[in-house]
């Protein structure tokens, strides 16, 4: 027998000028970057939400304070190893993840593959069970009129009885 938890998290952030753009753990050359406490990484930090939530143990907020000084620029990718141990430390494994990043500027499909490596990287699940899409607002809203990012995600966790 197999027991399942899922989890899901969703993260925005403000695009503003002189800052990196870095999504999945990928510096993508862009005119904006996102403003965050951390490296801004949407994408990571909604991976990080569902995989908190799936572990029933709160938010990334919680865990990481925006108000922590050591936290500061840190990369996104970090943040998800020192999760993916409280997940190890449970007995749970990490089955799936699927993820959609809505932004209407840059163009990310070129990027998919190297974001979905930088997750397996931490994760050790396959790239077969990580699932990142991209898509746009048609210009609607903050994210289309190119003043944020934001980011879904959903991960799946098992483990035998």
């Amino acid at each position: 027998m197999f027991e399942f938890k899922s989890g899901i998290g969703i993260d925005a952030h403000q695009l503003r000028e002189n800052l990196p753009l870095v999504i999945g753990g990928v510096l993508i050359q862009h005119n904006l970057g996102l403003l965050g406490h951390s490296d801004g990484d949407v994408l990571i930090h909604a991976i990080i939400d569902a995989l908190l939530g799936s572990l029933t143990l709160g938010d990334i907020g919680t865990i990481f304070p925006s108000e922590d000084p050591s936290l500061k620029g840190i990369s996104s990718l970090e943040l998800l190893r020192q999760v993916d141990k409280l997940r190890q430390e449970s007995n749970w494994q990490v089955s799936h993840v699927d993820a959609t990043i809505i932004a209407q500027k840059p163009a990310l499909s070129k990027y998919i593959l190297d974001m979905r490596k930088n997750i397996d990287s931490v994760l050790s699940i396959g790239l077969s069970s990580i699932n990142i899409k991209a898509t746009t607002t048609d210009h609607l809203g903050f994210v289309g009129k190119e003043q944020g990012i934001a980011t879904m995600a959903v991960v799946t966790i098992n483990r035998k009885q």
